[in-house]
């Protein structure tokens, strides 16, 4: 994969822009959206709206941690689309007449988990590791979830929308990689060295406490939803093709890290693995809604209003 002209691609990104005023959200066709799907198509999107969010808020701690201008500005307008994806979700689901007005879905427990994890510690992982997380995150879970969203709902708003959505996800991709390449460059004792530091951080592995159950979590409610979930691996091992397409990518240590996680995930065979991560799923499904803290303050600028 060629690397990107990074001035080039901020130009493009401001070109691109698009609004929820674009979209003409009584045109015809929310009819097109069956009895039988709506109860699991109201918890998908839900559940992807929140998956937004996390990526918005990896690149709100991504851009403080760019090492130039111009990346820094790529990733907070990265951090806004992803905000805007969120609430275009959010207007398709009150197209489809889920929401009450001003009503906001809650995420599962994991996703919930998730968020409170980069709301406290994002800001202070380094950006070798966001580099290589979010990446596998949005090939992954937006990836496999938009494409069979487009698979399964014939509303032809729904398709605009995620035309859209898709072309800004392909360039968030783009740079993804460019940088999972760059954070390879440099003598590999150093960033051995590096990564073995962040590894031991408490607050590191409290996130992978928290990452490793949602993943799970996210298969089965794809499996519940209908899409077999090799078509969440297929979608994993892109992450590997295109994060190790170069020698620099593959030094990257975290890269290597993120893959062989990936192996472990799409291999079910794995007890080791999976054993324990699908009962931390489970356990957490018993977690008391009033152990948790509240919901970060940002969660009150959602809205599907065309306004935003």
């Amino acid at each position: 994969m060629p690397q990107l002209d990074l001035e080039k691609t901020l130009r493009r990104i401001k070109e691109n822009q698009w609004a929820l005023a674009d979209i003409d959200w009584d045109a015809p066709g929310r009819e097109m959206i069956t009895e039988e799907q709506w109860p699991k198509l109201k918890a998908f999107m839900a559940d992807l709206t929140w998956i937004e969010h996390i990526g918005a808020r990896g690149f709100a701690a991504m851009a403080k941690k760019a090492p130039n201008d111009t990346l820094k500005e790529i990733y907070t307008w990265f951090h806004a689309e992803e905000q805007r994806h969120a609430n275009a979700e959010l207007a398709l689901m009150q197209r489809w007449g889920m929401l009450e007005e001003g009503e906001i879905p809650e995420p599962n427990i994991n996703l919930r988990l998730t968020i409170e994890w980069l709301d406290k510690y994002s800001d202070d992982m380094p950006l070798n590791v966001l580099g290589s997380v979010i990446p596998m995150l949005e090939v992954t879970l937006d990836g496999a979830l938009c494409k069979f969203l487009l698979d399964e709902v014939k509303d032809p708003v729904c398709h605009e929308v995620f035309k859209k959505i898709n072309a800004d996800e392909a360039r968030h991709l783009g740079v993804d990689f460019h940088v999972l390449e760059m954070l390879g460059h440099g003598p590999m004792y150093r960033l051995a060295l590096e990564s073995i530091a962040t590894a031991i951080n408490p607050k590191l592995l409290l996130g992978v406490a928290v990452y490793f159950p949602l993943l799970n979590r996210m298969r089965d409610n794809i499996v519940t939803m209908g899409l077999k979930e090799e078509k969440l691996y297929e979608a994993m091992v892109k992450f590997e093709k295109y994060g190790g397409e170069t020698p620099e990518g593959r030094r990257n240590p975290w890269y290597q890290v993120m893959r062989m996680h990936g192996k472990w995930v799409i291999n079910r065979k794995n007890r080791f693995y999976h054993a324990p991560v699908d009962a931390a799923v489970k356990a957490s499904n018993y977690i008391p809604k009033s152990w948790l803290p509240e919901v970060p303050s940002w969660v009150n600028k959602l809205t599907w209003h065309t306004t935003a």
